[in-house]
């Protein structure tokens, strides 16, 4: 373990700390080292999955005690932050509900040990909560073909290697699905601590921090007006632009970080193309994504993104 930590960059004693803080850039660090080390190629589905639930943490605990599928994963997108620098975000499209983590931190491609953690959790919690064994329609996973068997025999669906992103797709149909495991003095027990937890958590967000975030949910094919923001946080226009300004910040400024770190994240880990990108950032065109990507980074988004992969490569 020693060694494994060693190569990842982190200090030795790390796991003997009672609480244990690393940036996204060390997690990622310590889960690839944890891919390269295992003989297993599938060791993260292994990892992701917990088949007795007193093993289970609070937060999965909450997620299994409410009243459906979809509610649980809404209950995990809100408390997961309390753990990491991650969001789960879940969308429904025609008779799909896509479900894919976001690592809004990171300056590199989420490790494959990773993903193949975080979906195999996804499905451990819904085959715990419904008590069947539920399967999504499919998985999609940016990188090449790889133990394409073991993947489909753990996900029980279809594995579209070379994807635009990385999600696990579920019937819309799946949201409804009742909770077995539903308990309702379980999760209110459970509820106001995490809530409380979430609410200091929240009150070390700085505002500025706040207004990206609720950004960040909106940008997806238009750009989000003060107006919209404002509404979310449930002040006028004038006092969100007199609360950024308070913090030497305009909400153009805080737009443009939204931008620049979902760029990045997109970049990262998903195969789309630029205008789709730009088109998901809120740009008119490609060639305004580029240009601002210039700005942020100093070089085009294309040479970005292949000096990414060359350096996971390495």
């Amino acid at each position: 373990m020693s060694a494994l930590l060693q190569n990842a960059g982190l200090p030795p004693g790390l796991l003997d700390q009672t609480r244990i803080l690393v940036t996204t850039e060390e997690l990622f660090g310590l889960w690839r080292g944890i891919g390269q080390a295992s003989t297993n190629p599938a060791i993260g589905l292994e990892l992701g999955t917990e088949t007795k639930r007193e093993h289970f943490d609070p937060i999965a605990l909450a997620a299994l005690s409410t009243a459906s599928f979809g509610e649980a994963m809404r209950q995990m997108a809100s408390y997961k932050q309390l753990s990491c620098p991650e969001e789960i975000i879940h969308q429904t499209d025609g008779d799909e509900w896509s479900i894919h983590f976001r690592w809004l931190l990171a300056n590199d491609a989420e490790p494959e040990v990773l993903t193949d953690l975080c979906f195999a959790w996804v499905l451990c919690i819904a085959r715990h909560g419904t008590g069947t064994r539920i399967s999504p329609l499919r998985v999609e996973l940016v990188r090449p073909r790889a133990y394409a068997k073991t993947l489909e025999r753990h996900f029980g669906c279809p594995i579209a290697f070379g994807a635009a992103r990385n999600a696990i797709v579920f019937r819309s149909s799946d949201v409804d699905l009742p909770f077995v495991t539903r308990n309702a003095e379980l999760l209110s027990m459970l509820a106001p601590q995490l809530d409380e937890e979430l609410k200091h958590h929240k009150g070390q967000e700085t505002f500025p921090e706040r207004v990206r975030a609720i950004i960040q949910r909106k940008l997806a094919g238009q750009r989000p007006r003060m107006q919209d923001i404002a509404r979310e946080l449930h002040i006028s226009s004038r006092t969100l632009q007199r609360h950024l300004q308070d913090e030497g910040y305009s909400f153009q400024q805080v737009l443009e970080q939204a931008r620049h770190q979902l760029a990045r994240h997109y970049l990262n880990n998903s195969l789309l193309e630029l205008n789709e990108t730009a088109y998901l950032l809120g740009y008119e065109d490609a060639n305004s994504f580029v240009r601002a990507f210039r700005s942020w980074e100093g070089v085009p988004p294309a040479h970005w993104r292949e000096a990414q992969r060359e350096k996971v490569m390495v």
